[in-house]
């Protein structure tokens, strides 16, 4: 994002993935310009306009009163853009309305209209529908008792925070804990008019915990639901199964007449044939050649319309005439020839292929008997070919299978542990994962909590608060934390250190850690996920440093101190490896520093809010003063941060203890594949969000090398070199100088501060550059990536 206020903030914003924990470093100092939200205003205007899809623009319609919203709190001062309270009058706990990069709208997530749920529970209570009544009424005893009811029966949902703290406050009462809901009573009650405090009752019991699912049955439905007749494809089946045989007609009627004899019926058979067209013209309405005058077919229609109406044909179109039938003839044979009849029969099947609209109005039946709010452990019966009763009902063959497009609808909603979802493919990426292991950790979470309708409550508020869209924040200041939801504080001291959470929590930081390495080895972990870990690790008290991400066009030029931190852990892993010696890092500098700013902590009292000496480490190895603040700067400061700290994955291996299943050589042949299918990409001028991903999956391949064992990691090197002969001469080509770097650092040599070696072409492989990157065609400068 860029800081400066004359220009425009790009799509790329450091606040959306911003982590909840008081080191997340994003800007310092800086003031932000309306243009992106005027320039966001212009797009979703002219999208809610010109969009041939109706409910695209009814979205960008509402996309668009969002961004009026955001322009007129600026302009009123009623927002304030980079602040942890950018909405006048509401604290931070309240989970603000937020769009694209990360501006809140001025609405509360849990405000607006009452919704259908609360109208009924008002009207069960006999109390005026406002929230104010509703927030009274369930204090009272029925109330209360009918929050117990819900407790305990788990068939309620919280999709915001918010939606849980009544439901928080009868807990409290009913465990007599009157002090604390009393004070979250006061809390709320100032609010109690505007946002909604009730849970969302389902009549559902709760999902199992342990089982995650990417999308519920009622997304899949909704996705199949929207499906419609592909308009090429039925546009080809009505050619193929009317337009055909009519045309073959018309050349049978013609073909009679050009034999000299024919039949008696001719003239009353062609009058039949126009009148067969204009019913058909009429009734399918998808193909327009038919229609073109200089087609075959009408050609041949209008000699027959000439020759009915007793006129001779003019030379003109009797010469048309001879010619479409001489090349309807030669292209497919005259009707009933064994060529023709071939070629009809061959199209006639694949006209009668079941089409894929039928195919999903099929399985959106099938899939109808589920629970639409959760997934499902069975995803193979949806989808299994069509059977008996089925064709008899739906007029589609037995045994038709269901395409895979109409599958993978389907398939998201498996409901599994993460790492069968992985095996599947049902997670394909790192990115997708993240999106899920708030579900796990939600489970995880709640554990401390001893009794059961409590942690329920409290995994409920967990998964909603991972879904609160993060702000765009500056002065280093950091998202809202969970523990800062008023009901979560009250319920604090209702939290069982005994009951083996921290045990637990460890065990899922390493599940998940294991699993994010060996199944996505060369992707950078995504700040979601560096999120859900953070978490994890304060549980489990592991003192786990976990690094976000940063985005270069907001870095201000200064990392908070758990970056020194998680450097140090590096350093104590990575000492004398080949990952050290190839980004030729100086590791025993690197303990000084850490051990600097911790005496100088303890002598202050407090941590230190920034790990300024780490920021000039950084930048003195990226060629910079640390004045210069271009986004190509920038991004090249971050990635000796990354190199520096091993982006979180030493923190993994040293704290948390992970270990992949098959070693560590594995991820390391996965890495260098990656590598070469990124490189594989870049003909031409590669992008630089391609060379950075490249760069990533090489320095991914490099640390997971360095944990090798000797014999293990002269294997590996070994199949390098094998497997670079067979890929493409791109490949090869492009990755000459990055493999000689190795083959030179591998050999004992270094490289020199440039990146480059005294001798040859061997180049050390980064993602950034601000004078051309030597991957590249062209010599330009490095913008960062779109």
């Amino acid at each position: 994002m860029n800081a400066h206020a004359d220009k425009q903030l790009p799509n790329r914003s450091a606040s959306k993935d911003a982590p909840d924990t008081p080191d997340a470093p994003l800007a310092a100092a800086v003031s932000v310009s309306p243009a992106y939200a005027e320039s966001r205003l212009a797009r979703a205007l002219g999208t809610s306009v010109l969009h041939e899809d109706a409910a695209t623009r009814e979205r960008a319609r509402s996309r668009a009163r969002q961004w009026r919203q955001v322009l007129s709190g600026i302009d009123s001062g009623s927002l304030t853009v980079g602040s942890r309270t950018p909405v006048a009058g509401l604290p931070a706990w309240v989970t603000p309305e937020v769009v694209t990069g990360g501006f809140a709208t001025g609405s509360a997530a849990a405000g607006g209209p009452l919704l259908p749920y609360e109208e009924d529970a008002a009207r069960s209570a006999g109390v005026p529908a406002t929230r104010a009544e509703l927030f009274a009424h369930f204090l009272t005893e029925d109330g209360l008792a009918r929050l117990w009811s819900l407790l305990d029966s788990g068939s309620y949902e919280v999709r915001v925070p918010e939606e849980a703290a009544l439901a928080t406050v009868a807990w409290l009462v009913r465990a007599g804990d009157f002090e604390a809901a009393a004070e979250l009573v006061t809390v709320l009650r100032p609010f109690a008019d505007r946002l909604r405090f009730l849970p969302r009752p389902t009549g559902r019991p709760r999902p199992a915990a342990g089982a995650v699912h990417r999308r519920t049955v009622g997304d899949a439905a909704a996705s199949l639901a929207r499906r419609r007749p592909n308009a090429a494809v039925e546009t080809q089946r009505e050619a193929l199964t009317v337009w055909a045989p009519f045309e073959d007609a018309l050349l049978t009627h013609r073909l009679e007449a050009a034999s000299g004899t024919p039949g008696p019926h001719w003239h009353a058979d062609g009058a039949a044939l126009l009148s067969r067209y204009g019913s058909l013209a009429a009734q399918h309405t998808r193909c327009t050649k038919h229609r073109n005058p200089k087609s075959n077919a009408a050609v041949l229609r209008r000699a027959l319309e000439e020759e009915l109406a007793g006129r001779a044909l003019a030379p003109r179109l009797a010469g048309l005439l001879r010619v479409a039938v001489a090349s309807m003839v030669t292209k497919r044979g005259a009707p009933g020839s064994g060529r023709h009849t071939h070629l009809r029969r061959v199209q006639a099947e694949q006209a009668a292929l079941p089409s894929h609209h039928a195919l999903a109005a099929l399985v959106l039946r099938r899939i109808s008997r589920l629970d639409p709010a959760g997934g499902t452990t069975d995803v193979d019966t949806p989808l299994a070919p069509v059977d008996g009763s089925e064709s008899v009902e739906s007029g589609l063959p037995v045994g038709t299978a269901v395409p895979p497009a109409i599958g993978n609808c389907v398939r998201v909603v498996l409901s599994a542990p993460l790492e069968e979802l992985v095996a599947r493919g049902v997670v394909p990426s790192a990115e997708v994962l993240a999106e899920l292991v708030p579900q796990l950790v939600a489970a995880v979470t709640a554990e401390q909590y001893a009794d059961e309708p409590l942690r329920d409550l409290m995994a409920g508020t967990y998964r909603a608060f991972r879904n609160r869209r993060s702000l765009l924040l500056l002065d280093l200041a950091h998202q809202v934390r969970i523990e800062e939801l008023p009901w979560l504080r009250a319920v604090s001291a209702h939290r069982d250190a005994a009951a083996g959470a921290q045990e637990q929590a460890e065990e899922a930081l390493r599940r998940l850690g294991e699993l994010a390495v060996s199944a996505f080895p060369a992707t950078v972990l995504p700040n979601p996920l560096v999120r859900e870990l953070s978490h994890l690790g304060r549980q489990a008290e592991l003192g786990t440093p976990f690094v976000e991400e940063l985005a270069a066009d907001i870095f201000m030029g200064t990392f908070t101190p758990k970056f020194l931190v998680a450097a140090r852990i590096a350093a104590d892993l990575l000492e004398g490896s080949l990952y050290e010696r190839y980004y030729g890092i100086d590791f025993a500098r690197l303990r000084r520093m850490a051990v600097a700013q911790a005496v100088e902590s303890a002598q202050r009292g407090r941590p230190a809010r920034t790990a300024e000496e780490f920021a000039r480490l950084c930048a003195e190895r990226a060629g910079t003063d640390g004045r210069d603040r271009r986004p190509a700067v920038n991004g090249k400061v971050i990635e000796q941060a990354q190199i520096l700290t091993t982006h979180n994955l030493a923190t993994l291996a040293a704290r948390v203890g992970i270990a992949p299943a098959g070693g560590w050589a594995a991820p390391a042949r996965d890495c260098f594949d990656v590598v070469c299918r990124l490189v594989n990409r870049t003909a031409g001028r590669p992008t630089m969000s391609t060379v950075k991903d490249t760069a990533y999956a090489w320095r991914q391949m490099l640390f997971h090398l360095s944990l090798c064992e000797d014999a293990e990691r002269a294997a590996v090197l070994e199949w390098i070199e094998a497997d670079i002969v067979r890929r493409p001469p791109l490949v090869r080509a492009r990755l000459a100088p990055a493999l000689a770097g190795l083959r030179l650092v591998v050999a004992g040599g270094s490289f020199a501060a440039d990146g480059t070696a005294e001798h040859g072409r061997a180049r050390r492989l980064l993602g950034w550059s601000t004078d051309g990157h030597w991957m590249r065609a062209d010599r330009t400068s490095t913008q960062p990536p779109g």
